[in-house]
């Protein structure tokens, strides 16, 4: 399961970072050092960061960040539009629209609208994308393909085709072909395939996969509790 899962996160990892190279190194070592600011402003327009008014990446915006190509900036409290992507170096707390990709390289909180969204601390708020991939979520994910979170999810998660939960799912996961968490807390709902190490609620599907079940129950063609008495019944199972 844990083998499943973390495939999972990588390829959806692979095609959201795509292009952001540097962030990537960064993740893979560990947290870098913030990057120092020049200072703040209010606005930045331009055509792509750092050929904007005010000049250069480093800026800390208190307002409106829209640029025609890409946006780029150490911390965004406000409104920041890329035409391609949008980046914040540090937090980004506001709304963040682009038509490729979104990046937030420490925590996110508000809007993030964009192609690919990517999130490597906690985001808290909603993420609305084709892929989404962030490492804690505290909110709605609603993802056209799928989504991966490698952390713990606390929320609602809706997934065209793939919701992946690295650690535990808190609140309800739905996805048009599959589900993995490794503990779940709540709800699983898909179409084909609902997988957990450990089931705490009901999960709801074609086939349904627990390797164990502390208190919960399953609704499907085929479902499977491994340390249940009966670990196979078709239609219902349960354990309590």
């Amino acid at each position: 399961m844990n083998r499943i899962v973390k495939s999972g996160l990588f390829a959806f990892a692979l095609a959201a970072i795509a292009g952001q190279s540097t962030f990537a190194q960064d993740a893979a070592a560990g947290r870098a050092p913030d990057p120092k600011s020049y200072g703040y402003t209010v606005l930045e327009v331009g055509l792509a960061t750092p050929f904007s008014l005010p000049w250069g990446f480093d800026w800390d915006i208190y307002g409106l960040d829209i640029n025609f190509l890409y946006s780029d900036c150490n911390t965004m409290d406000g409104i920041e539009i890329g035409g391609l992507a949008n980046v914040a170096r540090l937090n980004m707390n506001g709304i963040q629209l682009a038509s490729c990709c979104n990046l937030a390289n420490r925590d996110a909180t508000g809007l993030t609208l964009s192609a690919v969204n990517l999130c490597n601390g906690d985001l808290c708020g909603i993420n609305i994308d084709l892929v989404g991939v962030n490492r804690q979520v505290y909110g709605l994910t609603i993802d056209g393909l799928g989504a991966c979170t490698d952390r713990s999810f606390y929320g609602l998660s809706i997934a065209g085709i793939t919701s992946a939960v690295r650690e535990d799912m808190w609140g309800w996961q739905i996805a048009g072909g599959a589900t993995f968490a490794r503990r779940v807390h709540g709800f699983q709902t898909s179409i084909l395939l609902n997988m957990t190490d450990d089931l705490r609620g009901a999960q709801l599907g074609i086939v349904n996969y627990a390797a164990t079940c502390s208190a919960g129950f399953q609704i499907g063609l085929v479902n499977l509790i491994m340390d249940n008495t009966v670990p196979f019944l078709p239609i219902f199972n349960c354990f309590f």
